[in-house]
């Protein structure tokens, strides 16, 4: 009866996330057009452009577009392997194969004993919300590497190290994963993964270390927190630009430098927050390592100089794996962040003419898109402080056993 219902419960599941990824599929392959500005330019342009650079055996260090780390060559040179398709075609079925093996990890997770499928269901909603991005950038992929990372945590934290340090050579954010771990293996395994990566690509192709110059100059982003200040500053006569700068779109002019030195310092008081609350917490259960990440990068997010519709997806699949577990106390800021994510398709590329512009439009979108996420970020916060530092009343004796049992979880 348990198997039974199982396979009924997988069965609309799997259904949806056909149908809304071969509509995905249709988008990129542009048997239909999606309104907007064409998202897979960067695939055919500028992947593939880095594509040719890279199969010399050099980074592209005097691309400025190019701010990933190092491993970040793999995605973009791995369409390679799929020779029979043209190099657009075999990076949307890469995608198109993270997008799955996220699928297929979430519900590894959510079918064992005590978890649950609600992430699974996270995953199988959200993704479509962000529209055919999701299949235009490499984010996916790295999306995948931090979702089995932080799943393998609570069991294997050496594999969990690993991942995380390759995952971070991909595209740095997801050392934040480590925020709440507590086995010396994790940290003993990423840094040496991180390390053998870094000297493994230093030595066998220059340039790898370059893009850390270009990602040190980048500016305020027209769709990020701080935007919001010219976007409103330019209904007053400020005199500013909007402009295509180091790969994104970007305000240059007075008081730019301001805005994004103001950015970097609530990221450094974000990093403060999480640093007092990892010498404070108390309470380790089988979710904190997944809350606590999220928690970290809808903070990072949120007050980045950049916030590029591929971000939602990082947010997204650390939601998952959050909801995997009954105990989360991520609910709220999850829905909050898949209200984001429909919006986000609405400002990128929907109307993205309308943000650039700064009309009443655009700066609606950005002002609900950014409100969402700060709430998000703010309400995720308190709720983890709340589980695992602040002292709580004498629970009845079956919950101090319940609780007990979770506290001597590994993670």
């Amino acid at each position: 009866m348990e198997k039974t219902g199982t396979r009924r419960s997988l069965a609309p599941m799997l259904g949806i996330w056909g149908l809304t990824r071969v509509a995905l599929l249709l988008f990129v392959f542009k048997v239909y057009v999606f309104p907007g500005p064409d998202v897979t330019s960067d695939v055919s342009v500028i992947y593939q452009g880095w594509y040719e650079v890279l199969r010399t055996g050099t980074f592209p260090q005097d691309d400025v577009t190019w701010q990933y780390p190092p491993a970040a060559a793999l995605p973009v040179l791995s369409p390679g392997l799929v020779f029979w398709l043209d190099y657009p075609s075999a990076f949307f079925v890469l995608c198109f194969s993270a997008d799955l093996a996220v699928l297929l990890l979430l519900l590894y997770a959510g079918l064992r004993p005590g978890r649950t499928l609600r992430g699974a269901w996270v995953w199988v909603a959200g993704v479509p919300l962000l529209g055919p991005t999701v299949y235009a950038r490499y984010d996916v992929m790295v999306t995948a590497v931090a979702v089995a990372a932080l799943l393998a945590g609570a069991r294997h934290p050496k594999a969990m190290g690993a991942l995380t340090a390759f995952g971070a050579m991909l595209k740095v954010w997801p050392v934040l994963l480590l925020v709440a771990a507590r086995r010396r293996g994790a940290w003993a395994s990423a840094a040496l993964t991180a390390g053998g990566l870094a000297a493994l690509f230093a030595l066998a192709m220059p340039g790898a270390f370059a893009f850390l110059a270009f990602q040190r100059d980048r500016g305020t982003e027209v769709e990020s927190l701080g935007a919001l200040v010219f976007h409103v500053a330019r209904q007053y006569g400020w005199d500013g630009e909007v402009r295509l700068n180091y790969g994104s779109v970007e305000f240059l002019g007075p008081y730019v430098d301001v805005v994004s030195d103001a950015a970097l310092a609530l990221s450094a008081l974000a990093f403060g927050w999480l640093l007092l609350w990892r010498l404070r917490a108390r309470r380790f259960l089988s979710h904190t390592l997944a809350d606590a990440a999220f928690v970290a990068v809808l903070m990072f997010v949120t007050t980045s100089r950049v916030i590029s519709p591929q971000y939602m997806v990082w947010l997204l699949g650390l939601a998952a794996v959050c909801l995997c577990f009954r105990g989360s106390r991520m609910t709220l800021p999850v829905g909050l962040v898949l209200a984001a994510s429909l919006v986000t398709v609405l400002e990128f590329p929907l109307w993205f003419a309308h943000v650039v512009a700064g009309d009443a439009l655009g700066v609606s979108l950005l002002f609900v898109r950014n409100g969402l996420l700060v709430l998000a970020t703010l309400l995720a916060a308190r709720a983890l402080w709340r589980e695992t530092v602040t002292r709580t009343a004498t629970l009845p004796v079956p919950a101090q056993a319940t609780r007990a049992k979770e506290t001597s979880l590994p993670s």
